[in-house]
C-alpha cells in the first residue's frame, strides 16, 4: 500500500512542523487540533517558516502555495483520520492524553492505518497496547525544528511487525531524513543520553559548580556543541525535560535519572523556558538574556 494520506494530532510546535514536513514532500495532510485557534496559528507558524525557506532560496513560491495547499485542518478528530494510511500523533507529553487518543484511533481508522507517535520517552508498547493493531503501532520522534532537522528516531513496540518498520523507515527517507531503527526502553536512545547530560549541566548550576554563560561556553567551545545544555533545556522546554527524567527515573529504576531539584522547582515556578519567556534565560521582547543564578537560590 502506497501511503499517501497523512493525518496529524496536535499543531503545536511539533506538529505543524511535522504536517510542514509531509505536505512539502507532496503528501495530503489533515492536521487536527481541538482548538480552531491552535489551528490558525499553526497555519501561520507554517507559512512563515515556508517564507524563510523562499528568503534562503531552499525552495520556490510556487513550492509555498503547494505545501499550503496540501494541509486541511480539522477540530474533529474522526473527520481527520478517516481516509488516513498513516496517523502521527503529536499530542502533550502525557500519557494518559496519549492512550485516550490511540483508544478512538483503534476505532476511528481503517485496519490498514499506521499508528504512529512522536512521543520523546513514553513507551510505544504501552501506547499500543490500548489498540487491537498493536503490529501497526510505531514510535516516529521527530527532532525540533522538524523542517530543519534530518533525524527520526523509529521506534518498535515489542508487537510492531517487521512490515510496519520496513514501511516507516521508507517513508521517513522519502522525507529527506534519516531514520534509525531503535528498541523500545525509557527515553530510546536520542533522550536516554541528552536528558543525563542536562541534568548534569543543571546540577553544576545547582551546585555552584559555574554559572549558566559559563556551563553553556564550555559545551560549545569544547565539545563543540551548537547550543550549550542549559539554552537547549531551555528550547526543549523544562516541564519536558522533567517529565522524560521521571520516566527514565521509574523506568530503570536508577539514581542516576533523579531530577536535580533546582529543575523541579523551575517547573513549579512555571519557568520553563523559551515557551513561557523564562528559564535560565530570558526570552521576553524577542531578547536572549542571562538570568543571573542566584535568583534560583542555588547557595
Amino acid at each position: 500500500m502506497k501511503m499517501k494520506n497523512i493525518a496529524v494530532i496536535g499543531s503545536g510546535t511539533m506538529g505543524n512542523g511535522i504536517a510542514h514536513t509531509f505536505a512539502q514532500n507532496n503528501f495530503s495532510v489533515s492536521l487536527i487540533d481541538i482548538s480552531e485557534d491552535a489551528l490558525n496559528k499553526a497555519i501561520s507558524t507554517i507559512t512563515k517558516n515556508l517564507d524563510r525557506q523562499i528568503a534562503k532560496e531552499k525552495i520556490t513560491k510556487e513550492d509555498k502555495t503547494n505545501t499550503l495547499a496540501n494541509i486541511t485542518c480539522f477540530t474533529n478528530l474522526a473527520d481527520g483520520v478517516k481516509n488516513a494510511d498513516l496517523v502521527v500523533e503529536a499530542a502533550s507529553e502525557n500519557i494518559d492524553i496519549k492512550l485516550k487518543i490511540f483508544k478512538d484511533l483503534d476505532q476511528l481508522t481503517s485496519p490498514n492505518c499506521m499508528l504512529a507517535s512522536n512521543t520523546s520517552s513514553i513507551s510505544i508498547t504501552k501506547i499500543a497496547s490500548v489498540t487491537q493493531k498493536p503490529d501497526k503501532v510505531i514510535g516516529m520522534h521527530f527532532m525540533n525544528p522538524v523542517p530543519i532537522m534530518k533525524l527520526v528516531e523509529v521506534i518498535n513496540g515489542y508487537a510492531t511487525s517487521s512490515e510496519t518498520s520496513e514501511k516507516i523507515m521508507k517513508l521517513t527517507v522519502q522525507l529527506s531524513k534519516e531514520p534509525v531503527l531503535v528498541n523500545d526502553y525509557p527515553g530510546f536512545v536520542a533522550n536516554r543520553i541528552l536528558m543525563p547530560m542536562i541534568n548534569e549541566a543543571i546540577y553544576s548550576l545547582y551546585e555552584g559548580v559555574a554559572g549558566v554563560a559559563e556551563i553553556d561556553t564550555v559545551m560549545k567551545l569544547g565539545m563543540a556543541h551548537p547550543m550549550g545544555p542549559l539554552q537547549l533545556a531551555d528550547f526543549i522546554g523544562l516541564d519536558v525535560c522533567l517529565s522524560i527524567l521521571e520516566v527514565l527515573y521509574k523506568g530503570f529504576g536508577n539514581p542516576k535519572y533523579a531530577p536535580c531539584p533546582l529543575l523541579v522547582n523551575m517547573v513549579t515556578a512555571q519557568k520553563l523556558g523559551v515557551k513561557t519567556g523564562e528559564g535560565f534565560y530570558n526570552y521576553q521582547n524577542n531578547t536572549k538574556e542571562l538570568i543571573v543564578a542566584g535568583n534560583f537560590k542555588i547557595n
